[in-house]
């Protein structure tokens, strides 16, 4: 039986050559994925931090609209006859149109002389044209955005700005 000779000093330093830059391989791979981890944690955070932020903003708006927007309501127009009121259709009420009236009690347009029926809005609640209306007021709402039921816009709603006259 024969024994493997021992290696030599250039064989002894060769393998170690390659065993040290194998090592040296696998240091540097595991230091680039552990830098790829870190990269990548870093930019799922800050992914978060903006989304988290936006979100932010946008519930801040959402927020701000909710208590900011003005009220929605539905003006019905109605005619009142003989002490009687009845919900009438749309077209009978607006400045200019015989007998209608407006919150002042007055009629910005034409006048009728011998008592006809007098036409007026009738804000909120619900009705149905010939019954009397259910709900509301005949009070217009401040600072309430107010459209007929045919969409037409007798007052917007919302942050306006009032100037008054001289002192």
């Amino acid at each position: 039986m024969t024994r493997p000779r021992p290696p030599t000093v250039a064989e002894a330093r060769a393998r170690d050559k390659a065993r040290k830059r194998a090592e040296e391989v696998q240091r540097a791979a595991a230091a680039a994925e552990e830098a790829k981890k870190r990269t990548r944690k870093r930019v799922m955070i800050g992914g978060v931090a903006i989304v988290g932020v936006a979100a932010l903003v946008g519930g801040g708006y959402l927020a701000y609209r909710a208590l900011a927007a003005p009220d929605r309501v539905t003006a019905q127009c109605m005619k009142i006859e003989n002490g009687q009121e009845i919900v009438v259709d749309d077209s009978y009420c607006g400045d200019g149109r015989p007998g209608f009236v407006n919150d002042t009690g007055i009629n910005p347009g034409l006048i009728i002389l011998g008592g006809g029926p007098q036409y007026r809005y009738y804000y909120g609640g619900t009705g149905t044209i010939g019954k009397p209306p259910v709900g509301g007021t005949t009070i217009k709402p401040k600072s309430a955005e107010i459209k007929t039921k045919s969409g037409t816009t007798i007052q917007r709603g919302g942050l306006g700005s009032k100037s008054g006259g001289g002192s």
